[in-house]
C-alpha cells in the first residue's frame, strides 16, 4: 500500500516534474562530481557514487564546489541525462543558477529527511506530493 503526503518549500525554478527520488545525505558538487555526458555520480566516496541522476528527482541538502557546476547542470540537461527536478534543504547559488538556466524545476526549504530513496515525487512550483513506495 502507498502512503501519500504533501510538503511545501520555496520555489527556486518554477515548473512541474515527477519521478523517483534519488536521495543523498551529502551535498553534491556537480563539476567533477557528476559526469555531464552520462549523469553518473563520479565523486569518490559519495553516497550516490555510481548512480545516475538522469530523470530522477534529485534530493540533497545543498550544493558545493565550483561555480562551473552551474554549467555542468546545463550540460546534463542538454545531454538529456539531467535530473527531472532538484529538491534541497537549503539552496545555494551554484545549483540554483544551474537549475534556472537548465530549466529544471527546483525547490528548497524542504525537510528532506521526509523523502526516501525510491519515493515517487511530483513537484509543481513549491508543492511536492510524495508517494511512499
Amino acid at each position: 500500500m502507498s502512503a501519500e503526503f504533501v510538503l511545501h518549500g520555496r520555489m527556486i525554478k518554477s515548473g512541474r516534474a515527477e519521478g523517483r527520488a534519488l536521495v543523498s545525505p551529502a551535498p553534491i558538487g556537480f563539476l567533477g562530481g557528476v559526469d555531464p555526458d552520462t549523469g553518473i555520480v563520479l565523486e569518490p566516496g559519495h553516497p550516490l557514487q555510481g548512480q545516475s541522476v538522469a530523470g530522477k528527482v534529485l534530493v540533497f541538502p545543498t550544493g558545493k564546489g565550483s561555480t562551473v557546476g552551474s554549467y555542468t547542470i546545463l550540460r546534463l540537461a542538454h545531454n538529456r541525462v539531467g535530473p527531472a527536478a532538484i529538491i534541497n534543504a537549503e539552496s545555494e547559488a551554484i545549483v540554483a543558477v544551474g537549475a534556472i538556466i537548465a530549466d529544471i524545476p527546483m525547490v528548497d526549504q524542504v525537510d528532506i529527511a521526509q523523502i526516501q530513496d525510491g519515493d515517487w515525487v511530483v513537484i509543481e512550483d513549491g508543492t511536492l506530493t510524495v508517494t511512499r513506495r
